[in-house]
């Protein structure tokens, strides 16, 4: 009798995961990083998992994406340097120890170590962890409670209000919706934290044949294909 699949809930569920999660998490925190426990994890997976599945991908392939989003974090555990590499051969014992069978552990671990900002996507697993961890960006993010000692990370994560990551198949449009306070950050203060960033959830856009939609309050920033997102364009900054 074949072996049932494992899933997210599987992986969520294990107290080995767990622990390792809340390490990170913890670590981080002490050096002066925004959160990256399991909120972070349970967010960044179930994105990848809904884009790929709105983009028409096979379920098994979005479940491995909500997997490897669950996971990309959890080398933090051992040093924020290189953790995308790290974090890729934490999941490979984890999955294995789980049950996993191994060309799906290549799939998720593979994902997982392309995922830092200096790297590229290599697959449609890859490319949705990419665009799902670079769009969490939201002030339940902020771990600091004194805004007078917000960093510039604290200062634009806390500034945005309200996200939303959104897909039009039929366009081959993924669009990420920011609602910004611009009383506590100005627009160039964010980009000068997220425009590596977004240049990478692009790149990761276009590997899965989409275009990125970038809009802050409303406003498109950014699009290659103008001509196809003018449904979206309304006016400029209020």
């Amino acid at each position: 009798m074949e072996r049932p699949r494992l899933t997210l809930r599987d992986v969520a569920a294990s107290p080995e995961v767990d622990a390792l999660i809340t390490g990170a998490n913890r670590a981080l925190g002490v050096l002066g990083y925004t959160e990256h426990g399991q909120r972070h994890a349970s967010t960044v997976g179930a994105s990848a998992q809904n884009l790929l599945l709105r983009l028409g991908y096979p379920e098994r392939t979005a479940e491995l994406a909500a997997i490897a989003g669950y996971l990309h974090d959890i080398g933090n555990v051992v040093n924020r340097l290189d953790h995308g590499h790290s974090s890729g051969l934490i999941t490979y014992d984890v999955l294995r120890r789980l049950g996993m069978p191994i060309d799906e552990v290549v799939e998720v671990m593979t994902a997982v170590g392309h995922h830092e900002d200096d790297s590229r996507p290599v697959s449609e697993v890859s490319a949705a962890v990419i665009i799902a961890d670079k769009a969490d960006v939201h002030r339940s993010r902020v771990r600091n409670l004194d805004p007078r000692t917000f960093d510039i990370h604290d200062r634009v994560n806390y500034a945005v209000t309200s996200n939303a990551l959104d897909v039009d198949p039929a366009q081959r449009i993924i669009r990420l919706d920011l609602t910004v306070d611009t009383t506590l950050v100005s627009i160039m203060d964010f980009f000068e934290i997220f425009l590596d960033r977004m240049v990478l959830s692009r790149v990761a856009a276009e590997f899965l044949q989409c275009t990125l939609c970038l809009a802050i309050n409303g406003v498109v920033l950014e699009s290659r294909h103008q001509d196809r997102i003018d449904e979206y364009l309304i006016p400029q900054f209020e």
